[in-house]
Parts: structure tokens; sequence; C-alpha cells
């Protein structure tokens, strides 16, 4: 009998750990700058680890995330960010990228070149530089209200009537590009004559978005929606700079309210625990995406 493929089998095993041998310092960088961090970051979420005052850390077990729990303001901090999320992530950013996205696939190329700069310089625009300009806009004497007065309707001061709002539109007008080159990337990929035999058979307009488009670019949808997601959970510095949270708590969504406890009261561990609550937050977020949309990993 051959027993070459038994000589391959046992030659293959012995060359597996040469094979894995290039890729040793990559894996023990990722470990030492990437997976060390995290590990310790899990660490100070069971301590009581405070920026000054005690020299002393203590273990404290589950302590932080018992306090978070029944803090009134991390659960009001919870339902904000959720509020945020879906007022910017999932309805504002998702659907004005894919309608901007539709709309620019039928329009002149002139037009599609305009809105697309336009669009994208909203993106590449630093975080606080596009939080200064959305704060000029909705200050009581900012743009927003300029513009009411032209037509004698009554302005406010709308980052303390309605700041998490105000947030949510700053985050829109901020994210929009991502979700656009997305469903642009997506929409191209249909085939025409898919569209013009729709067309065909008497399937247009929402007809045909509902049943044609958005089925075809159903994955597009579900990594848009996941990435916008976790994208938005983690958005600071534009709430930071536009509101700190304010007035009060009314804007103060999980990362600023983590930023709050860990850097302003002092209190590392119970900070850390914060944040790992808002990684279990977008670990959900994600479950749920992919569940739903049945995306392809």
């Amino acid at each position: 009998m051959n027993t070459g493929g038994g000589a391959d089998t046992a030659t293959g095993g012995r060359r597996r750990p040469v094979r894995w041998l290039p890729l040793a310092p990559a894996t023990l960088l990722l470990l030492l700058f990437l997976a060390g961090p995290i590990c310790y970051c899990v660490y100070i979420a069971f301590t009581n680890m405070q920026l000054t005052g005690s020299s002393h850390t203590d273990f404290v077990g589950l302590a932080n995330f018992r306090r978070a729990l029944s803090d009134e303001r991390f659960r009001n901090a919870v339902w904000l960010t959720l509020v945020f999320t879906f007022v910017s992530s999932v309805v504002g950013q998702n659907t004005l990228g894919l309608a901007l996205a539709g709309l620019m696939r039928r329009a002149s190329r002139t037009v599609r070149t305009l809105t697309g700069a336009l669009v994208i310089t909203a993106w590449v625009l630093p975080e606080i530089v596009a939080a200064f300009l959305l704060y000029a806009f909705f200050r009581r004497e900012g743009t927003l209200n300029a513009v009411l007065d032209l037509f004698h309707l009554p302005g406010q001061n709308w980052l303390f009537t309605l700041p998490i709002l105000a947030v949510s539109f700053a985050n829109v007008w901020r994210g929009t590009a991502f979700s656009m080159l997305i469903y642009s990337a997506a929409l191209a990929e249909i085939p025409e004559e898919i569209t013009e035999a729709a067309e065909v058979d008497g399937a247009s307009g929402w007809r045909a978005v509902w049943h044609i488009t958005l089925p075809m670019i159903r994955r597009s949808i579900g990594t848009n929606l996941m990435l916008n997601t976790l994208q938005t959970l983690s958005v600071f510095g534009l709430i930071w700079a536009m509101t700190r949270g304010g007035p009060g708590d009314r804007s103060q969504t999980l990362p600023v309210f983590m930023y709050d406890q860990a850097f302003t009261k002092s209190l590392i561990g119970y900070g850390t625990a914060v944040a790992l609550l808002l990684l279990l937050v977008g670990s959900l977020f994600s479950v749920v995406y992919l569940r739903l949309m049945k995306v392809e990993v």
C-alpha cells in the first residue's frame, strides 16, 4: 500500500508550527497592545481604583456593577444613549444615507458631485470642529434662530430645551456620508436588467424599492446598521463640546457619564465598569442585527 498520504500528513504536521512562525511577532504585538489593555480594564472594573485620594486599590468584585445598576443617573444615561442611537443612527444616518444614495443614482453628474462633496465634507471634518459648527447653529443667537426669525417664527435655545435632539441632529449631519457611501456601492451592484424587468412587470416607485431594491441590499443594510450603531454608541466629543451632557443630565449618554465618573469624580474603577456595560450594550445590538438581518460573517 502506498503510504505517501500518511507521510505527507506527518510532514505537514511538522511544518505547521513553522508556518505560524512569521505571524508570531504580529500576534505578540496584538496580545501586548490590544488584548493587554482590555484585560487590564476588565481587572480595573472589579476594583475601587481612583485617580486621586486613596493610594490603595482593593478588589471589590461586582460592587461597581451593582452600583451602576442601582444608580438613577446610570439608568438615565442608558435611556438617553438608546434614544440618541435610535434617532441619529438607526433612523437618521441610515434612512438619509439610503435616500441620498438612491437620489444621487438618478441625478445628473453635477448634482452627484456637489451633493457628494457637501456630505463627505461634513464627514471628514474633525469632530471638535463639527461640534463647534453645530453649537453655533443651535445656540440662542445661532443660525437656526436667525433663519426662523426671517419667517417670523419663534426661536428658542435648542441646546437647553431639546438637547438630546440637537446632538442627535449633529450626529446625523456628520455621519450620513458613511451610510451614503455604503448604499451607493450596494445600489451600483444591482444589475440594470433586474430593474428594467421589474418596470416592465409594473413594479415601479415604492413597490420596486420595497420588493426588489431593499431585499437585494439587505446585507449592506445590516452591515451599515451595525457599524453605525457601534460608532454612535461611542460618540463623546460631539456631545461634550455641544452640551457637556447638560443641561443637568438631559444629554448625558453613557460615554459622557463614563467620562464624568472616571475623570471628573476620579472613580476609575466605577467608570471602567460603566465602559464594560457600554461594551455589553454594543454586543447586544450586534447580535440583534446579525439575527434580524441574517448577515453572513
